[in-house]
C-alpha cells in the first residue's frame, strides 16, 4: 500500500511540476497532450457559463463574467500548491512516516502537516523529519515551494501586462470605430475625415496587436476568458471588426492600402483559427447571417455617402462572402463560447461613442 502510495505521489509531483513548466516557462505550444488547466477550467467555465446564462445580457452578466478570468487563475496556482502538499504528504507516508510528532506516532495527517509547512517554508519545528529520506524530501519540498513563490511573483506581472497592452490598442478604436466598433462606421468615419493616408500606418498597428495577441493568448489561454472594461466591447469585438473592415478594403472600398489589409486579415484570421484550436472550439457556420443583402446594400450607400469609392456590387459581394467563409465559422464559435457578442458590420443609429458618454449623461 505504501509502494503504491510513493509512486502516485511521485506521478503527482511530476504532473504537477511538467503543467506549471508548460504553463509559465515553456508556453507556445498550441496543442498539448496533457494540460491540468483541461481537466479543471474548462468544466468549470462550462458551468459558471451556463448560470450566466441564466442572467440577462447587459453590465450585471459582464461584471460577474469578468469575475472568471482572475478567479481562474487564482484558482490553478491554489491547484498547483494543493497537489503539491498532497503529493508530498504522500510520498512522506509512502517512506513509512519518519517523523518525530509531539503526539506521538506519527500518521497520514502528520505527514500532510509536514508537508504544508515545508512547502510554505514556515520552519515551525513542531514536526521533524527522522532519517535520511524523509530529509530529503524536507528539502526538496522547501526548494519547490520558495520556487512556487517566485513563479507567482513572476507569473501574474506577466499576465497583467499582456492584458494591459492587449485593452489600450482596444480603448483606441472606440473613436475609430464606436462603441461597439463596426466595421462601416470605421471605414466611413476615414473617408468622412480624410484619414486614408492615416489608414496605412493604423492597419500595420492592428496588424502587430494581432501577431501579440496571437503570442500571449496561446502563451496564457487563461487570458481568452478576461473581459474588457467596458460592456459593449471585448477582444474578440475589436478583432472581427478588424477582420471586417479588411475583408470590405480587399473586395469592395477602392483607394484604400489593400495590401496592408491583406497583411492584417491574414494575420487576424491566424489568431482565431488557433485561439480556436486551443480552446477546442471547433467552427460552425453561423446560424444568423450577420450581413443579408439588403444589410450589404446599406453599407454601400453609406460608404458611397462619404465619398468613398467603391467596386461592382456583385463581383464584390461574392469576393466578400468567400472571405467571411475564412473567418466567420470560427469567431461565431468563440463568440458562443466565451459569451462575447459579434460586432454589426453597421451601427445602431444614434449610438453614441465610451468617450461621449458618462454616468452623468
Amino acid at each position: 500500500m505504501r509502494t503504491a502510495a510513493f509512486v502516485i505521489a511521485l506521478l503527482v509531483i511530476f504532473g504537477i511540476l511538467w503543467d506549471a513548466f508548460e504553463t509559465v516557462v515553456l508556453p507556445r505550444r498550441i496543442s498539448r497532450r496533457l494540460r491540468l488547466v483541461v481537466f479543471t477550467f474548462v468544466p468549470a467555465w462550462r458551468a459558471y457559463s451556463a448560470l450566466m446564462r441564466r442572467i440577462p445580457p447587459g453590465g450585471r452578466r459582464e461584471t460577474y463574467l469578468g469575475y472568471f478570468g482572475p478567479l481562474s487563475i487564482i484558482g490553478l496556482l491554489a491547484l498547483w500548491a494543493l497537489g503539491l502538499i498532497l503529493g508530498f504528504g504522500l510520498l512522506l507516508w509512502g517512506l513509512g512516516s519518519h517523523l518525530a510528532s509531539p503526539n506521538g506516532a506519527a500518521t497520514i495527517g502528520t505527514d500532510l502537516y509536514m508537508s504544508g509547512t515545508t512547502f510554505f517554508t514556515l520552519g515551525l519545528g513542531d514536526v521533524t523529519p527522522r532519517d535520511g529520506a524523509a530529509r530529503v524530501v524536507a528539502i526538496a519540498e522547501a526548494g519547490i515551494g520558495f520556487g512556487f513563490l517566485a513563479l507567482v511573483i513572476s507569473y501574474l506581472p506577466v499576465l497583467s501586462q499582456a492584458f494591459s497592452r492587449r485593452e489600450i490598442q482596444i480603448t483606441l478604436l472606440d473613436a475609430w470605430a464606436g462603441s461597439p466598433p463596426a466595421a462601416a462606421e470605421l471605414l466611413r468615419r476615414v473617408g468622412a475625415h480624410d484619414h486614408r493616408p492615416a489608414f496605412g500606418p493604423f492597419l500595420r498597428e492592428w496588424e502587430l496587436w494581432a501577431a501579440e495577441l496571437l503570442e500571449s493568448h496561446i502563451a496564457y489561454p487563461n487570458l481568452c476568458y478576461f473581459r474588457s472594461q467596458h460592456d459593449n466591447q471585448s477582444w474578440l469585438s475589436a478583432l472581427v471588426t478588424i477582420l471586417d473592415a479588411c475583408a470590405l478594403i480587399m473586395t469592395t472600398v477602392e483607394g484604400m492600402p489593400g495590401r496592408g489589409a491583406e497583411l492584417t486579415f491574414a494575420m487576424a484570421r491566424h489568431v482565431v483559427v488557433d485561439v480556436s484550436q486551443i480552446l477546442n472550439r471547433p467552427p460552425r457556420p453561423p446560424a444568423v447571417d450577420r450581413l443579408p443583402p439588403a444589410d450589404l446594400a446599406s453599407l454601400r450607400e453609406m460608404l458611397a455617402g462619404a465619398g468613398i469609392p467603391l467596386r461592382d456590387a456583385d463581383e464584390a459581394g461574392r469576393r466578400l462572402s468567400e472571405l467571411r467563409r475564412m473567418y466567420e465559422p470560427y469567431v461565431g464559435a468563440l463568440s458562443d463560447y466565451l459569451m462575447m457578442p459579434l460586432p454589426e458590420w453597421i451601427p445602431a443609429p444614434g449610438r453614441r461613442d465610451n468617450w461621449q458618454k458618462s454616468r452623468w449623461k
